[in-house]
């Protein structure tokens, strides 16, 4: 039997540190951390190497279940491809241990809050931007690229590569401004 933890953080500004601690207090043999969105399981190759590795009766240890997944449809088909491997989840700080009924229950139940607490927050987000754009204050990302460069060395006859090359941007974004 084997303890395996598991630590996420959402962005590059973020990390895993304390959640490390946390798990290495809880006695885990083994310990995969990575920063990547828990909205989708998709380029979380640590949780993907971490399922793989699994054998029946191993523990998979997080610190709450908003580490492992944002959406109960996520949630689920992790907890599923644990149960498939024999192997349970606990969580440190929530009451979740799978290898019981009320574990799982309880699990469901947090898996719940946890979209709802995503949706709302993004609902949130979405309605303030409405507001600040109706205010005439939101205007997105400032530019990253010079258009008027990319206008002048094209009419003097320079292709994309060369523009690209020459102003230290990607041809997508040179061709985003000749083709709008």
């Amino acid at each position: 039997m084997t303890t395996i933890g598991y630590a996420r953080v959402s962005t590059t500004d973020q990390d895993c540190t304390i959640q490390e601690a946390a798990l290495k207090a809880a006695g885990c043999d083994v310990i995969r951390s990575e920063r990547k969105s828990g909205t989708t399981t998709a380029g979380r190759d640590e949780l993907a190497t971490v399922l793989e590795f699994l054998r029946p009766d191993d523990i998979l240890v997080v610190t709450r279940i908003d580490r492992l997944a944002r959406s109960v449809g996520d949630l689920v088909g992790i907890v599923d491809a644990i149960g498939a491997k024999g192997a349970t989840l606990r969580a440190t700080e929530q009451p979740i241990d799978t290898s019981s009924a009320a574990g799982k229950a309880f699990l469901q139940m947090l898996g719940v809050f946890a979209e709802f607490e995503h949706a709302i927050r993004k609902e949130r987000q979405l309605e303030g931007i409405a507001k600040a754009k109706a205010a005439g204050v939101y205007r997105g990302r400032k530019p990253s690229v010079d258009a008027a460069a990319i206008q002048r060395l094209h009419g003097e006859g320079k292709n994309p590569t060369e523009i690209a090359r020459q102003l230290g941007v990607g041809r997508t974004s040179v061709y985003r401004v000749l083709n709008p």
